[in-house]
């Protein structure tokens, strides 16, 4: 069997039926995107609220849906029947491995659909029988500050059993919003750039050497169909390069790290585009811890 990653998305499941039809199969796009680039086949599948994808190498995927916008964590998972022996058998089975002598160990259960237990029951029960197989280990469980955590989730006739939840960026999937271009001139201009995308925008880059290496090294990671133009860095030519580009792209408005007291001269010199600038607000240092978060997500 092919190993299969749960993928959760967040704010999608909060639009209306139509819109939320149309992220998610955004969302799908995107994922393949990121498969075929990397040259990773899978299968995709879903239920109200997760995608399901079988790949035959776990890890491979994990660490390209990480880049996808709209997800907001992944796992790998076991899948079973919601059969209270299959469940036990196949958690009892994964634990062996994880729960060394002395473990203190937490059973997060949760259930959609209806049953004949609660997620609180099925969690009890789960945790009695992890203590009575595995009674010569000294465990315990605590709930509170667990050296291993067992999740199941219980969706319909289908259970999901793993042990990690990986973050992903969050945000919205690419390409439900508009088209930007974007300044980066280094960790400010890329983590604006980065934050529009989050919202949907596809985002050009326009970068001098400063941004070069943040672009290409970690925004590209995001987006495989963005463009890069290089430019010098003086600021006649920094403009020349962001309005051919907005203009090859149709792109509504433009991403720039401004200062509040830079905002006024360069609205009057982009009086036709809307001007964005989600960094305004930020130190250096907050921007620098922000733009390392964001790099971590393509190692």
């Amino acid at each position: 069997m092919a190993p299969l990653v749960l993928v959760r998305y967040g704010e999608l499941a909060l639009k209306s039926p139509p819109v939320r039809r149309e992220f998610e199969s955004s969302l799908r796009r995107n994922i393949l995107d990121q498969f075929v680039r990397d040259g990773l086949s899978g299968r995709l599948r879903s239920d109200h609220g997760h995608l399901y994808v079988e790949v035959d190498e776990a890890s491979r995927a994990i660490r390209l849906l990480r880049r996808v916008f709209g997800i907001t964590s992944v796992s790998e998972v076991d899948e079973v029947p919601t059969e209270r022996g299959a469940i036990r058998e196949r958690l009892l089975e994964r634990a062996d491995a994880r729960l060394v002598p002395g473990s203190r160990f937490a059973v997060r259960a949760r259930r959609t659909g209806q049953h004949a237990f609660t997620s609180q029951e099925l969690a009890r029960d789960l945790g009695g029988d992890v203590l009575e197989r595995f009674s010569d280990r000294g465990l315990k469980v605590d709930l509170e500050d667990p050296d291993v955590e067992l999740f199941v989730e219980v969706r319909g006739p289908r259970t999901y059993l793993y042990f990690d939840r990986v973050p992903g960026p969050g945000g919205v999937p690419l390409g439900v919003a508009g088209r930007l271009v974007a300044l980066v001139d280094g960790p400010r201009g890329a983590l604006g750039a980065y934050l529009m995308m989050k919202r949907g925008c596809r985002v050009g880059l326009v970068t001098v050497p400063e941004g070069e290496a943040l672009a290409r090294s970690v925004l590209v990671r995001f987006d495989p169909h963005a463009r890069v133009e290089s430019t010098p860095g003086d600021p006649e030519a920094r403009d020349r390069s962001l309005r051919s580009l907005a203009e090859e792209s149709r792109a509504d408005g433009a991403v720039l790290p401004l200062t509040v007291e830079q905002y006024a001269e360069a609205k009057e010199r982009w009086a036709d585009r809307v001007l964005f600038s989600p960094t305004v607000g930020l130190t250096d240092d907050e921007v620098g811890e922000r733009w390392r978060a964001v790099a971590e997500l393509v190692q």
